[in-house]
């Protein structure tokens, strides 16, 4: 009599050729998280973006304010949000340049194969040959 079912399935717990078991795993298949936490990540660095962005305009807004008020004037907001664009993309730039010439150059030099980034054959090769004579084997003939 043969372990398989009719539909051609083996029943739980039993052995395949070779005598080892193979069990499914229990449980539900795997289902997707719920969203706020497939998402969370970007929700809290979002979020962070969000607080971030508003400190930077009520500070900003604040210095704008007693600048005004030293010098006489009173608080435009025609004057401040032209400055307060202009600031924040100043720092989104330098900011994202610095992220894109990380990323892309160490790409770069990853792929050219800088000493920095990765190992040579060379050094790979004479490490595998020290462990092989450390275990008294011969590296010259496996």
């Amino acid at each position: 009599m043969s372990d398989t079912t009719t539909s051609g399935a083996r029943p739980a717990g039993a052995t395949s050729r070779g005598g080892r078991s193979r069990r499914r795993a229990e449980g539900p298949p795997f289902r997707r998280p719920r969203w706020p936490r497939a998402y969370a990540f970007a929700l809290v660095t979002g979020a962070l973006f969000l607080l971030s962005w508003i400190a930077q305009f009520v500070f900003q807004a604040t210095v704008a304010s007693d600048e005004a008020s030293q010098h006489g004037q009173s608080f435009a907001w025609a004057d401040f949000l032209p400055q307060f664009l202009a600031s924040t993309f100043e720092n989104w730039q330098s900011e994202f340049l610095q992220l894109i010439w990380q990323a892309a150059g160490l790409a770069l030099f990853y792929h050219w194969g800088s000493s920095q980034s990765r190992e040579s054959d060379e050094r790979i090769e004479a490490k595998l040959d020290a462990l092989l004579r450390e275990r008294d084997l011969d590296p010259e003939n496996p």
